[in-house]
């Protein structure tokens, strides 16, 4: 995996964000105290981003070494244990808190995420993410979607067109904006339109659109088999509205795609615990 240089400045932020001048508290123990922690799942879960717990001890000088008991897109069950540091005992200490918060974030993406795959097994579909993710965190956010079996949409808006409903509104309506961008597009690249009805749906396919979102349409509404009727070739989409309880129904459906906000906007974080022992 490449990792981005702004992972690093991200770590780095978060640390000084916590430290601020220098952990007081951690002044109880020792300097030259050695201690080993261990983290662990205090509940099921599917592990993801773990290369982070050692950007978290590098960017912060920390004298600690790393070694994992799980990896990327590992189910662990309750009590599982995930890794372990060992080092200076203040440093572990300084760097606990900065370290949990990335990874309880990354492994509660790659949990729901998973629960989303479980939902839809064995129908023909992929689950995907969108750009509604925690500021600063879309590389970590998607890569955690990915440890959890789902899929990636684009990473950012020079990752595909997708003209939504204020584009139509500034464009003057969804042939303008459609012809408008062909006129520009890179050959091969599609152009998708979110349609929020079946006449819609219908008057992008005519403007030249290659992909549709169906946004907020429930799973019965959805025009599937009118659409592959008239337009075999252009890629459905389902989104809004989708969750655990009917993901299912959105798959039966018949649709390419959905994809799912929920996956990164308002995630549970994973509970994660580090039991920390001193060393003789």
């Amino acid at each position: 995996m490449v990792i981005p240089p702004h992972v690093a400045e991200l770590v780095r932020l978060a640390l000084e964000e916590d430290l601020g001048r220098g952990d007081l508290t951690a002044q109880a123990v020792p300097a030259q105290a050695r201690a080993r922690a261990r983290l662990i799942a205090k509940g099921e879960c599917v592990a993801a981003n773990l290369f982070v717990a050692e950007l978290v001890v590098r960017e912060a000088g920390a004298e600690a070494q790393v070694q994992f008991a799980a990896q990327d897109g590992q189910l662990l069950a309750r009590g599982a244990p995930v890794l372990t540091i060992t080092g200076n005992a203040r440093d572990i200490l300084s760097i606990e808190r900065t370290m949990l918060n990335f990874l309880q974030r990354s492994f509660g993406v790659a949990t729901l995420s998973r629960r989303f795959a479980a939902a839809v097994e064995g129908h023909p579909v992929r689950l995907t993410d969108t750009r509604k993710t925690l500021p600063g965190f879309r590389f970590l956010d998607k890569s955690a979607v990915r440890a959890g079996g789902l899929y990636n949409h684009r990473f950012g808006l020079d990752g595909g067109i997708l003209v939504k409903e204020n584009h139509i509104r500034a464009a003057g309506g969804i042939r303008a904006a459609v012809e408008t961008l062909r006129m520009g597009v890179p050959h091969g690249l599609k152009i998708q339109v979110e349609v929020t009805s079946r006449s819609e749906a219908f008057e992008a396919i005519e403007a030249g659109a290659e992909a549709l979102l169906l946004d907020n349409f429930s799973p019965r509404d959805i025009p599937v088999k009118e659409i592959r009727a008239h337009a075999p070739q252009v890629l459905l989409e389902a989104s809004g509205g989708v969750g655990l309880g009917n993901v299912a129904e959105f798959a039966a459906a018949g649709v390419d795609l959905i994809s799912i906000g929920a996956l990164t906007h308002s995630v549970p974080a994973a509970d994660l615990s580090l039991l920390f022992e001193l060393e003789a």
